[in-house]
Formats: structure tokens, sequence, C-alpha cells
């Protein structure tokens, strides 16, 4: 997640976020093993100095919550008496109070919490594009998901809402903008981090076959999103500035510019210690789209496949909208918006999937 002096973003509160993305926890369950790898890789002392482990751009912390315990349950093992910390990281926006009533499992959520003895949770309020800890305070970071969010927007696009269907200059735009965020964001964490110390990130990207989030073979999600609302903006239901005003402040890279901070000595993060130690792309299927296959229900499908498509992009196209108009205005266009998505799918349900792409990397703080 990100923020932007003019802009907030910030995901559908209320539980709704993990309730709606079967997907992002199918990411972070499927990658738990490269977490406890690196994890095993690590130096962990049975010490009084509290091992701070951190999962930023938590949002309400659902989709994570299993990996977490397992992950603490295993420096536990290793390091019996020692104090363990558990940092959720995200925007001053977030619902940080659902993350804590998931957490005391006060929402029916399974929990770590109470299993795992000497545990202190806490939450920053702070974007992981600023400075999160002090210099050698973070023993291993976390993130999936949530670092494409870049600072601020660098172009408006002026036919698509994604820097994917822009126009080659205000793509490059977006991957200029995106390239310095990326190196300010590990800059940051290799200075926070402990020598040894690692990081694990599920990156939303662009694989080796040029297949993104939504958009793997079937019908292209941010195509799609874009045709709806050009309709609307055709229709008058908004202003053509209100299309134009509607961009995802998003950035998607492939391996290269993954990796390119990691590999280059004269990189600021190479030269703060930071190393790659691992990198890997792969394609989660839309686990709604699957049990479509199963059910062969569109309009269950439809109604299934919309809320998760809405917990995460529904700031950018509110955010679109000129500030003038009522909440309930406001509401009445965006329920339209999704409303048209989701008779199309249940309309024409074939080649529709949110299938997720991410490139997963590890690295390790040298010293």
């Amino acid at each position: 997640m990100a923020q932007q002096a003019d802009r907030v973003v910030a995901m559908k509160d209320g539980g709704y976020y993990s309730k709606s993305t079967g997907g992002a926890k199918d990411v972070i369950d499927r990658g738990k093993s490269l977490i406890l790898d690196a994890v095993a890789a690590m130096e962990i002392a049975d010490s009084a100095t509290p091992f701070t482990f951190a999962d930023m751009g938590c949002a309400d912390g659902g989709t994570s919550m299993a990996m977490v315990g397992e992950v603490l349950a295993a420096v536990r093992a290793r390091a019996p008496s020692r104090p363990l910390q558990m940092v959720y990281t995200d925007l001053p926006t977030n619902d940080f109070r659902q993350i804590f009533c998931n957490v005391q499992g006060l929402t029916g959520m399974d929990s770590y919490h109470g299993s795992i003895d000497n545990l202190f949770v806490y939450a920053s309020g702070t974007s992981f594009h600023e400075r999160l800890f002090a210099d050698g305070t973070l023993n291993l970071g976390f993130s999936a998901t949530a670092s494409h969010y870049i600072t601020e927007t660098p172009a408006k696009i002026a036919a698509h809402v994604h820097m994917v269907g822009a126009a080659p200059d205000e793509r490059t735009a977006y991957e200029d903008k995106g390239r310095h965020d990326w190196e300010n964001l590990l800059t940051h964490r290799a200075h926070e981090l402990v020598p040894g110390g690692r990081l694990v990130y599920f990156n939303f990207g662009i694989d080796e076959e040029g297949r993104y989030l939504g958009d793997t073979g079937g019908v292209s999600m941010f195509d799609t999103f874009n045709r709806f609302w050009a309709e609307l903006a055709d229709d008058g239901v908004i202003t053509g500035e209100e299309y134009l005003n509607t961009n995802f402040l998003q950035c998607y890279r492939d391996v290269g510019k993954f990796c390119a901070p990691l590999r280059d000595a004269a990189s600021p993060v190479y030269a703060a210690g930071l190393r790659l130690d691992h990198v890997e792309t792969r394609v989660v299927e839309c686990p709604y789209a699957a049990a479509f296959r199963e059910h062969g229900d569109a309009a269950r499908f439809a109604e299934e496949y919309i809320p998760t498509l809405r917990s995460w992009s529904e700031h950018t196209f509110a955010a679109g909208l000129s500030p003038d108009r009522p909440a309930e205005q406001r509401a009445e266009i965006l329920d339209d918006f999704y409303g048209r998505y989701q008779a199309s799918v249940a309309a024409a349900p074939e080649g529709h999937a949110m299938d997720y792409v991410h490139v997963y990397t590890v690295m390790s703080k040298t010293g």
C-alpha cells in the first residue's frame, strides 16, 4: 500500500479484504516454505534482545495469519526464551482495529495468539516507502502483494486506467517512478535489518511470458476495468476529467527490474549490504475461477469473483471521482461500475480470472 499528498490508498475495511481475497492467502500459504527456509538459514541466538518480524503492507492481517504463526513458532523453537516482536505495518488509514481483532481471536479466525509465549504484537501506521525501524533492529521482513504501489502518480494515463495499458511515454514514467521507489524502499530495509537478517517479498510483477495479475491468457482484468470505466464516461455517468484522473498507483516490474538494485554494486541498496539470495516467478490460480470449473454456475461465479476485485481496486476508482460529488452519489457510481462488470462475467464467464502473478524474492543483509 502507498500514500501521496493528495490521495490515500487503503483496502476496504471491516474484514472485507481477507474475506474476499482467498487468492492472496493462497499466494502466502504456497510460498511459506521460502519464508521458513529463510528463517532456517538465519543465526538465531536465544538472547534477551527481541527478535522482530514485520509484515509490511499487511491490510487486515488475515491473509498472513497462518504463515505468521508458523514462522513465530519456528523462531521460538530455535530461541526458547527470546522475546518476540510481531509488527504489522500499513498506512494510517488502514483498518488496524481489524488486525488486532483477528490476532486476538475475536473474529473467529484461527490465530497464533496465546500459543506462543513472550510475544508482543504491535502496529505501525507508516508507509513502507519510509523508515519503519531503527538501524539494525529488524530481523525478518515480509511483504506480499503490496510493494507494487508507488508513492505518487508520475503521469496521467490518457486512454487506460493502469500502466500495463498505457502509451509508451506514460508507461516509461511509471517504470521510472517504480524503479526509484523500489530502490528507496530496499535501501530503508537494508539499514533496518540486523546483519544476517532476511527480507522475503512476494511482489506482483510480470513474468517471463509477459503475464501479470488478471492477464494470463484469458480476458484481461485491467482492460475490463478500463472498458467499463470508459463506458461510464461515454454514458455521462462520470466526466471525462474523472476518467482521466483514475489511474492505479502501481508499477508492475519484471524480474530484471526487481533484481537490478540488488546486483548493481553502485546502487545504494547494494552498498547498504542487501543481497539477492533467491528469485523466481509463480502463477497462483484464481480460486473463484477454479471453483467455477467445478460448479458451473456463472451467476455464482460472478457474485463471488467481483468482491475480490473490489476489495483492492475500489479506492482507485473512488479517488478518480470528483470530491464535490455527494458520498451517496459516489457510492452509486461505484455500485454501477462493479455491477456492470459482474453482469458481464455472469453473461460470458469464460476467460475471466484474477490469476496471481508474483515475483518471489529472498534477500539477506551481509555482515
